[in-house]
């Protein structure tokens, strides 16, 4: 069979239809009926779909004088729209044994059901390279949530947790059989890709662990502190304890070769060239430099504060996103770093969000701290402002 005889059906990610190399629809009013309808009725194309549980689809709770003869236009409606996008002329829309059905006259290929046909493939597998290869399809076959934009609509959201669910089992198999294998050129596409379909699902982890075993620990590190800095002003949360300890333990494994002393103290050494103001580090770097200082204070004779610096609007409140926000939020570091010594250590913590060490310093010096960002932050006639939160740094020894 040609390809052009072949409804493709997009599910993951965004809803689609092509035929004939053709796109014939994108998302752009998603409440219409026809999308509705299309989409229940292409996705249950082998079992169909009853008249009552059609009409709770497409109607929900509305008040529908008739709902049989509101569904009846929209059937009508639907067959020549898809007459009109080019389908052979044929009766797409079939009532058999009660059931709706998409005609069997087109033949549909899914990628839902793709997905789903080869996960039952790889768990009944025997051979390990071809349950490796089914594997590996199902989870590229994956783009992304079921009908991401219909997560309200039940039966959608049911099934994107199902299918949510089947993606988790695969990758687990997959990077299973991968890392037994140690194959860690294909483990670490694999967590690039799965961390780029499912965002903040501690996805990272494969990859970090991909990077330690091929022995790219400068790679490692450097997606381990963009892992945190991103789960941090995203979702202004950490990555889960898990992630969190899984990475922690990989960095321990971290090795390098055999150098002298110099060589080591001079790969150290910063570029300070054209550098001014403050040290600024992603959250593990802060947060180690936070616990070094604390340790250094055990001798006594040093008074560190640490101030949480927060964008807010004109009636007091956090700014949370927008592109109005970040560009304050440039602004506003801009405004920390050429306010505070050399010394001091400044973090982009979250939306909005500043942390700063101030090392050696005085209650007086922070308040002096805030004048000068202030100053260089504050335009006449703005309404944002930058709120401050101010603690001593005490040794917990």
């Amino acid at each position: 069979m040609e390809q052009s005889e072949v409804l493709y059906v997009q599910m993951f990610g965004n809803f689609q239809m092509s035929y004939g190399g053709k796109l014939l629809t994108r998302e752009r009013r998603k409440d219409t009926h026809f999308t509705s309808l299309m989409q229940i009725l292409l996705h249950r194309s082998q079992t169909g779909v009853s008249r009552d549980y059609l009409e709770d689809v497409l109607f929900g709770d509305r008040d529908i004088e008739n709902r049989h003869q509101a569904l009846q236009t929209i059937m009508y409606k639907a067959k020549r729209k898809l007459r009109t996008m080019g389908l052979p002329d044929v009766n797409y829309i079939v009532l058999e044994d009660g059931m709706y059905r998409f005609t069997s006259k087109i033949p549909i290929e899914e990628d839902a059901a793709l997905f789903e046909r080869l996960c039952r493939q790889a768990d009944g597998a025997e051979d390990e390279e071809e349950k490796l290869n089914l594997y590996r399809s199902a989870c590229y076959t994956y783009k992304g949530e079921f009908l991401s934009s219909y997560a309200g609509v039940m039966w959608a959201g049911a099934e994107a947790r199902r299918y949510n669910e089947m993606f988790c089992n695969c990758v687990q198999h997959t990077a299973s059989i991968l890392r037994k294998r140690q194959d860690w050129f294909r483990l670490e596409k694999l967590g690039r890709y799965v961390a780029s379909i499912a965002p903040f699902s501690d996805w990272e982890s494969i990859t970090m662990e991909a990077l330690i075993k091929s022995r790219r620990y400068e790679e490692a590190r450097q997606l381990y502190a963009d892992t945190v800095d991103s789960y941090l002003k995203e979702r202004g949360i950490y990555p889960s304890g898990k992630i969190m300890k899984m990475m922690e333990e990989l960095g321990r494994q971290m090795k390098h070769s055999y150098e002298a002393l110099d060589q080591i103290q001079k790969n150290l050494v910063e570029d300070t060239q054209n550098i001014q103001g403050g040290y600024q580090c992603s959250y593990p770097v802060f947060r180690g430099v936070y616990h070094i200082v604390n340790r250094m204070m055990e001798r006594g004779g040093q008074s560190v504060y640490i101030m949480l610096c927060t964008l807010v609007d004109g009636k007091g409140n956090p700014m949370k996103e927008g592109k109005r926000l970040e560009v304050l939020s440039e602004r506003l570091n801009e405004a920390i770093r050429k306010s505070v010594r050399h010394g001091d250590i400044i973090n982009h913590y979250g939306n909005g969000q500043f942390l700063v060490l101030l090392i050696n310093t005085t209650r007086e010096d922070c308040v002096i701290v805030e004048r000068r960002i202030n100053q260089k932050f504050i335009v006449e006639g703005q309404r944002t402002s930058v709120q401050y939160h101010i603690n001593s740094v005490i040794c917990e020894a």
